[in-house]
């Protein structure tokens, strides 16, 4: 975030990937969507974006570059930002993402720390984006399941970020590489307050816990699982694959949101009310463990 003045602060933002749908259409929406996540999470409204792209020329139809920015191009205009340039490059793997600009006002945005004692913890769509689309890729992936990932992460984190500043959000971050645990902690470290997570009150995409005991298990997930087990305390009552679920990498998320609890569960009424994906209460936040988060069945 850069302060333009007292009012005025610019938001930046950067993020491109490789393919995680077949459908070059579907994957440039999917990073679009994904690329302006950050600017809504911070309580921002993103204006202008530019492509990034790295393309592996003479290796891949000219049609399928089309038609991935195209779909970033229909996410922008869903979104009400303009696209005003971008940067391509040869590069022997397929990427893309965007690099994204919003405004905020530099005393009314939120950080990813700042959650009180008591406040609850809300989560705005389901988990399994990265376990469906590692199954995608080994053809094991149901019809169902991969309509609710791409349903997911096509939809947009703008009106949880519009309803969350009406409602007083105190914090928020949006789910991304590190999983559900790991963004979750990023809200907690070196504050004093620490997090009760109800493992079954978190919502999975169809297939996505089914698809754990298949093996359709991103790296990450282990690679999380390991990197953040020492600020974690386990119930042992929680199932493994769930716990999988917990710390998968997800693609365009949803937010992570700390508010009270009163205003939680009316901000998870709207968002459902309204037909996104699921939406729900999935924790607390404790003057208990500071810093660390407890996970409950």
């Amino acid at each position: 975030m850069y302060k333009v003045s007292d009012e005025l602060a610019l938001v930046q933002t950067v993020d491109y990937f490789t393919p995680v749908v077949d459908d070059p259409r579907l994957f440039g929406r999917i990073a679009a969507a994904n690329s302006l996540s950050d600017v809504w999470a911070m309580g921002g409204r993103p204006i202008c974006a530019m492509n990034v792209v790295c393309f592996p020329v003479g290796k891949m139809d000219l049609g399928i570059l089309r038609q991935m920015i195209e779909g970033g191009l229909e996410t922008l205009h869903e979104a009400r930002v303009a696209l005003v340039g971008g940067h391509s490059a040869g590069n022997p793997e397929l990427k893309y993402g965007l690099s994204v600009t919003g405004l905020v006002h530099p005393e009314r945005f939120l950080r990813n720390t700042g959650a009180r004692a008591g406040d609850c913890l809300v989560l705005t769509k389901p988990l399994g984006t990265g376990i469906i689309s590692m199954a995608i890729r080994s053809d094991m992936a149901g019809e169902e399941s991969v309509a609710a990932a791409t349903r997911s992460m096509t939809t947009l984190n703008r009106r949880a970020s519009e309803l969350m500043l009406e409602k007083g959000a105190t914090a928020c971050t949006d789910v991304t590489g590190f999983g559900l645990v790991g963004h979750a902690l990023e809200m907690i470290e070196k504050t004093d307050v620490g997090l009760e997570l109800r493992a079954s009150a978190v919502p999975l995409l169809t297939g996505a816990l089914e698809l754990v005991g298949t093996g359709a298990v991103p790296c990450g997930v282990k690679s999380n699982g390991l990197y953040f087990a020492p600020f974690v305390d386990l119930d042992g009552d929680v199932p493994l694959p769930l716990v999988d679920c917990l710390q998968d990498p997800q693609t365009s998320g949803g937010l992570l949101i700390a508010l009270p609890a009163a205003e939680a569960e009316a901000l998870v009424s709207e968002l459902n009310a309204e037909g996104g994906p699921e939406a729900a209460v999935v924790g607390e936040f404790t003057s208990d463990h500071p810093g660390r988060i407890v996970v409950r069945a």
